[in-house]
């Protein structure tokens, strides 16, 4: 990986990105909206900031997955990868650059849902707010990660979206959003502790209920789920690089 390739991948990522004022709406607009609409469903905050911490995971987790994969996945039908890798572009550069980019617009994504969610809908939370914003941009930093991954096994982009179905909906369902972790069938409880979105929800979770001495004032098993979802985003850009494809057949 040579650090200014990496850097010229991510400023192109950036500008194609503005110039898709659609895609924008949908990675800086529509976290606000759902959660706008979801503190609306719940009697205006009553029980937003129960469910507010772990949609706060959740929303940037998903949004980034989908658009990722189908960016990617545009790219490669298009033969823009394929210009790119036949320049004195690595794999890594590539896949870096991408995050680089992504991880960015997660940044202005989590730091406007999360302000919306403090400043506006009343969530209360018992850890420091930039905390959540940091915990939110790693999640988004995963779904980033796997959307780069799955996107090399697609070849149209809804055969993309296809992917959600069997990445990100069972993360959903095991994550604790719904039903405690350690109150699943024991086989279901396994299952939740090798996904990695289990640990976004608990990390987010921990800030907003919990306060400790640690790093942050906060308790420091924040910290250890926060490496675990980076060890899982490092992992998908890894496998992300070795299955990335130059075009799709």
């Amino acid at each position: 990986m040579t650090p200014r390739i990496t850097l010229a991948v991510a400023g192109r990522v950036l500008i194609q990105l503005r110039r898709d004022h659609r895609t924008v709406a949908m990675l800086l607009a529509l976290p606000c909206l759902l959660l706008t609409l979801l503190w609306w469903m719940f009697d205006a905050g009553a029980g937003f900031s129960h469910l507010g911490p772990p949609l706060l995971a959740l929303i940037p987790f998903v949004v980034m997955f989908l658009v990722t994969s189908v960016t990617t996945l545009r790219e490669r039908s298009s033969g823009t990868l394929e210009r790119l890798l036949s320049m004195p572009t690595g794999k890594g550069d590539l896949l870096a650059g991408y995050a680089m980019a992504f991880g960015l617009v997660a940044a202005v994504q989590s730091t406007l849902a999360v302000g919306l969610s403090l400043a506006l809908l009343d969530l209360q939370v018992a850890g420091p707010g930039w905390l959540l914003v940091v915990v939110a941009v790693v999640d988004a930093v995963l779904g980033t990660a796997l959307g780069l991954f799955v996107s090399a096994f697609a070849r149209t982009e809804f055969q993309a979206v296809q992917f959600m179905p069997a990445f990100v909906i069972p993360q959903l369902l095991l994550c604790g959003l719904f039903v405690a972790r350690d109150a699943m069938p024991r086989t279901l409880e396994v299952i939740s502790g090798v996904l990695p979105l289990s640990y976004a929800v608990d990390a987010m979770t921990a800030v907003a209920t919990t306060t400790g001495s640690g790093v942050g004032g906060v308790d420091g098993g924040v910290w250890s789920d926060l490496l675990v979802v980076l060890g899982f985003a490092l992992a998908g850009l890894v496998l992300g690089a070795a299955t990335l494809r130059r075009r799709t057949p």
